[in-house]
């Protein structure tokens, strides 16, 4: 069997630690991570070199400024890291000849739609952030047509901050939190996605299809409000030992951010199961797998086992 190497930008966020932690069920690939001072997507000149000594079979674009708030202040930062530096990444792989996958999201809608968004919908981001995933996007796409976009949205899992950490984190210190509830989106484990994102790159290494190619969006099945998120996190925490608090529901309006956020950000994920055979599960059921894992391994520090 032919072993791929796999390179991925990134080496902190919750998403690379997914596809470090993933591609080890994958007898055939080597994930390798490439982040700062190796790679800083944040500076040009030095992102191709990085790339070509690692000699990849695929890159995996997982790295981006994710600070959405903070973006509105640091639009600069935002525009090179999200905006510029995909660019230069599928400049890369067409130059060796190689398929790129690149993670997008979301926001690069408005959330006025009152259906999930498929690939096709007009974009119309509200913020930086996602005007700086969307100027992405399309600096890939000009620089290579060997690539899939993934859009995901709402990710969580046991690696990097979170919402649902951050949930179970303010259960230890409160009885009540108010969260979100005019907002509605695919709460989606990164560990699943992270399962998707390799199984689009060996599919784009082993098939030239350019039906394989293109924009897709990867998120969960189903959709919730923040709030209810919320309260599915704490049900499941309260029944496994965790801590758990009441949820209480509130508009948008009465949690001011520097950036808007979308009203409705869900994803039609129907042409990733059709063109690549790929389906996330259900949100409530990989809520259930990450929350165990979280409550079990914080037993395991209080009772000493786990550093």
């Amino acid at each position: 069997m032919t072993r791929r190497r796999i390179a991925v930008t990134g080496v902190r966020g919750q998403l690379v630690s997914a596809l470090l932690e993933r591609g080890k069920k994958f007898p055939n690939i080597d994930v390798i991570a490439l982040g700062r001072p190796t790679l800083d997507l944040a500076v040009s000149d030095g992102i191709a070199a990085s790339i070509l000594e690692v000699g990849p079979d695929a890159i995996i674009s997982a790295a981006a400024y994710t600070a959405v708030d903070q973006a509105e202040s640091e639009s600069q930062l935002a525009m090179i890291i999200n905006g510029e530096a995909p660019g230069i990444l599928g400049a890369v792989a067409s130059q060796i000849g190689i398929p790129i996958v690149h993670i997008s999201t979301d926001y690069v809608f408005d959330g006025s739609k009152n259906e999930p968004y498929v690939e096709t919908d007009p974009t119309s981001p509200l913020g930086v952030y996602g005007r700086s995933k969307l100027m992405g996007e399309i600096a890939l796409a000009a620089a290579t047509d060997n690539y899939a976009i993934l859009r995901v949205a709402w990710l969580y899992s046991p690696h990097g901050r979170n919402f649902l950490k951050t949930m179970l984190e303010l259960a230890g210190k409160r009885n009540a939190v108010s969260v979100v509830n005019d907002q509605l989106g695919n709460p989606t484990s990164a560990l699943d996605v992270a399962d998707g994102v390799l199984a689009v790159a060996l599919n784009l290494i082993s098939n030239s299809a350019q039906s394989l190619r293109g924009t897709f969006h990867m998120a969960a099945q189903g959709s919730a409000t923040w709030a209810e998120f919320a309260a599915e996190i704490y049900k499941i925490s309260k029944c496994r030992g965790g801590p758990f608090a009441a949820v209480s529901p509130i508009s948008s309006r009465e949690y001011p951010t520097a950036a808007l956020r979308p009203s409705n950000s869900r994803l039609d994920s129907s042409k990733l199961e059709r063109v690549h055979g790929l389906k996330l599960p259900a949100w409530p059921a990989s809520t259930v797998r990450v929350v165990e894992r979280l409550v079990s391994e914080s037993e395991l520090v209080r009772n000493g086992g786990l550093k």
